[in-house]
């Protein structure tokens, strides 16, 4: 069965972008096929992840019906395929994010998994975005104004009738001044899927332009990516096993 999976935020800065990629990428590892859309047109961000941020062909264009979607997409050293956004800012003007739903079919043809990196907030961007979802996964941060946000977020893809998966919660540290996870699942009344522990090692994933999943496969953070993907696809996956070895850790590769 192939789903189309919106990945959603309240507001901007809680590492959304980072999980529509890894979570894309730790599918790929069990196997699937996945592709991973930038409609986060105003302000895209997954072609400069993934090595693609200025390529001949992008959403842009086919929006524009000046190309297939088939013809947008490219194909990342990780497996994963992607499908950019233009950074042009002339290009914002020519746009009606709103026809994006009548490709909702070509896009599904393309993988069986097709992840959508949705803008931020509740604007017509975002929200033209969620009605394309046959699922939705929201990501927050484990504090007071992100996770408030992220209720309004839900409350408006339920007046869609937009099923949530649940939400996975990010940059978290375990410390005095984070909302628990008992507290945010009474808050939000929704399934957390993951708990992402705050990682510099994501920046060198960006800097590497690499899912972190793919460039240190067994750090925390990738490991927790793997766990939330091996739930939604019903697979088996020990994380305790997966961890780095004494050696590789004594050597250095995985030093913070």
């Amino acid at each position: 069965m192939r789903r189309m999976i919106v990945i959603a935020s309240g507001k901007g800065g809680v590492g959304k972008t980072t999980t529509a990629i890894n979570l894309g990428a730790a599918i790929k590892l069990f196997k699937r096929d996945v592709l991973i859309i930038d409609a986060n047109m105003s302000t895209p961000n997954v072609g400069i992840h993934l090595n693609s941020p200025e390529v001949p062909i992008n959403l842009n264009h086919v929006l524009q019906k000046k190309a297939h979607p088939y013809e947008a997409v490219y194909v990342h050293e990780s497996g994963i395929k992607v499908i950019p956004s233009s950074l042009s800012v002339k290009e914002l003007g020519k746009l009606k994010i709103e026809k994006l739903k009548n490709f909702k079919d070509e896009f599904k043809n393309l993988a069986e998994f097709v992840i959508l990196d949705c803008s931020a907030g509740l604007g017509k961007e975002a929200l033209s975005v969620m009605e394309l979802a046959d699922e939705i996964i929201l990501v927050s941060n484990p504090e007071m104004p992100a996770i408030t946000d992220a209720l309004k977020t839900i409350k408006i893809a339920q007046s869609m009738r937009k099923p949530i998966t649940g939400i996975i919660m990010t940059r978290v540290r375990k410390n005095d001044y984070e909302l628990s996870p008992e507290t945010v699942k009474e808050m939000l009344e929704i399934p957390i899927l993951g708990m992402i522990p705050e990682d510099i090692l994501a920046q060198d994933a960006l800097r590497h332009k690499r899912p972190l999943v793919h460039l240190h496969p067994k750090s925390k953070s990738a490991r927790a990516y793997k766990e939330i993907a091996a739930r939604l696809l019903d697979e088996e996956y020990d994380s305790d096993s997966d961890k780095p070895t004494l050696w590789e850790v004594l050597r250095g590769k995985f030093k913070r």
